[in-house]
């Protein structure tokens, strides 16, 4: 792609993004919504959805900002729903929605239909999730969902080179599929678990810096990826079991990295998604002019009928899925929370297509004569819809149905009492630290200072109780809402007055700059404690 088109697709991509804060319709409905609009648009370039961009390059860094972001104890507490969804479901769907794909087309082969159904078996979950953040689902939903989407791709791509085999006419009997299937699966983990050590061993303790650790932190998910696709193995696993531990172990770096890796991993995150959303709307043209023999209302009527089918296919495995384990085993019926009919029918709508469908679904090679694929343009096309309708269709109506169902939310209270509660036992425990520490001649301090010291760690630790006290009645506020707001207004007012010290040069540009990161520091923490 020329650069000025991909400059064009990033502004644009982003600033569509931006609008959406302002609507309150998701980022990536709206961003698929400007696709198809600018697809339409005469003289625009072909913006052609290229697989060896897309998988090596544009799926780990997602995969591992999602991976950093997930909570490994939370998923390992839910791993039977979460394996259910991203293995069981995944290939069931390949199965189920591939055969009814061969009844329904004439002329469709089998094998090509399920080269259909692995395409587009694995949902893709970052729009889901950030619906379910934003109306604060239960964590138990948000985590399943999170965790399907982390592992579902491996799944997938290991399932689309075996009937992609099968429909090439190469030799691929069902135990040849399985052993592929165990040795991407098996070995990505592998390969995962085999660099997620030196990875974090190197960041802690080789790296000086926090642009140093940084730069090796954008370097990791690419590594991870490509050292297990040159083993045959999934690298989509190998970058998931590095990302997690990383974001397991993340507390052991030095706070300015922290504080780098995740403004750093935010943009890039921001950046990707928004252009991979919009890339799937402008792809239009492209599986239009490649549509061929079939007519516009013979290809939407199977589009119809796929999607149906996809639909239907995940409530036949959630259901099941969701019952079944509990009322065959008392272990999970006293490991596991119980759960009402709501709870799988909201996961059994979020399942929207995203953009490793379309990947995996372009990826599939052209050929000519004897070996070229079955149906090519028509498996396309039928990816390309059912990305759409699932984005659209249960993209825009799963907030209603999450209001009418009237899940309950997310306890904050109780979470900001477990906050709480946790911050007075690290903060009395630091004032033990302190008075130790200062029983040390080689520790004194002058008592202002100390005194100070004791102020910040008793403000920490009534700051989060205050939360759950009374409000202002006029500003809604609470009393370390309205702290947290005045001191920012006073550090504002800090701020100002530097720059005009430097504009009149009794300071110099590197003061300011190491005078305003200190109040930066300040003014983010202030933003967090507020926002959290």
């Amino acid at each position: 792609m020329a650069v000025m088109p991909l400059l064009l697709l990033v502004a644009g991509s982003a600033a569509v993004a931006g609008l959406a804060r302002r609507t309150p319709v998701p980022a990536p409905l709206l961003l698929v919504a400007a696709g198809l609009a600018a697809s339409t648009v005469p003289g625009l370039p072909d913006y052609t959805l290229d697989p060896h961009i897309v998988l090596p390059l544009v799926l780990p860094p997602l995969l591992h900002t999602a991976a950093l972001d997930s909570s490994y104890l939370d998923l390992r507490a839910n791993l039977r729903p979460v394996a259910l969804l991203s293995v069981g479901y995944v290939l069931f769907a390949t199965l189920v929605v591939g055969y009814a794909a061969y009844l329904v087309i004439p002329d469709l082969p089998l094998t090509a239909a399920l080269v259909l159904g692995a395409v587009i078996a694995p949902p893709d979950a970052v729009a889901a999730t950030a619906i379910a953040r934003r109306l604060g689902l239960p964590h138990r939903i948000t985590t399943i969902l999170q965790g399907e989407s982390l592992v579902n791709d491996a799944t997938a791509i290991t399932a689309y080179k075996v009937a992609l085999a099968a429909a090439l006419g190469a030799a691929t009997t069902w135990g040849e599929g399985v052993r592929e299937f165990a040795v991407a699966s098996l070995g990505g983990i592998g390969i995962g678990v085999v660099l997620m050590v030196p990875l974090h061993w190197l960041r802690v303790r080789l790296c000086e810096s926090a642009l140093l650790e940084n730069t090796l932190s954008l370097l990791i998910p690419f590594v991870a990826y490509a050292t297990a696709e040159q083993f045959g193995a999934s690298g989509v696993l190998a970058v998931v079991v590095v990302g997690l531990y990383l974001g397991h172990r993340s507390w052991q770096v030095d706070f300015e990295t922290r504080l780098q890796e995740e403004a750093v991993w935010k943009v890039v995150s921001f950046i990707l998604e928004s252009a991979v959303f919009a890339l799937i709307g402008l792809q239009l043209p492209v599986v239009l002019r490649g549509l061929g023999r079939f007519s516009g209302p013979q290809a939407l009527g199977y589009a119809a009928v796929v999607f149906l089918i996809v639909v239907l296919a995940r409530y036949v495995w959630v259901f099941p899925a969701t019952y079944l384990p509990r009322a065959l085993s008392a272990r999970i019926r006293a490991r596991e929370p119980g759960t009402n009919w709501t709870a799988p029918v909201i996961i059994g709508w979020a399942g929207m297509r995203g953009v490793v469908s379309l990947a995996i679904a372009f990826s599939i090679p052209a050929g000519h004569g004897a070996s070229a694929f079955p149906a090519r343009n028509l498996v396309l096309f039928l990816s390309f819809t059912t990305v759409i309708a699932t984005l659209v269709i249960q993209g825009l109506t799963l907030p209603p149905l999450i209001h009418a169902l009237k899940l309950p939310g997310r306890d904050t209270r109780a979470e900001t009492l477990a906050e709480a509660q946790a911050q007075n036992e690290a903060s009395r425990a630091a004032e033990e630290r302190l008075s130790e520490l200062l029983r040390d001649d080689r520790n004194a301090l002058p008592g202002p200072l100390a005194d100070r010291l004791r102020t910040i760690m008793e403000r920490r630790r009534n700051s989060v109780w205050e939360r759950l006290g009374a409000v202002n009645e006029e500003t809604g506020e609470s009393a370390d809402e309205t702290y947290r707001r005045l001191a920012r207004e006073m550090i504002d007012t800090e701020r100002q007055v530097f720059v005009q010290l430097r504009d009149a040069r009794r300071i110099d540009d590197e003061m300011l700059r190491t005078l305003l990161r200190r109040l930066d520091l300040e003014e983010a923490t202030a933003y967090r404690e507020v926002a959290s």
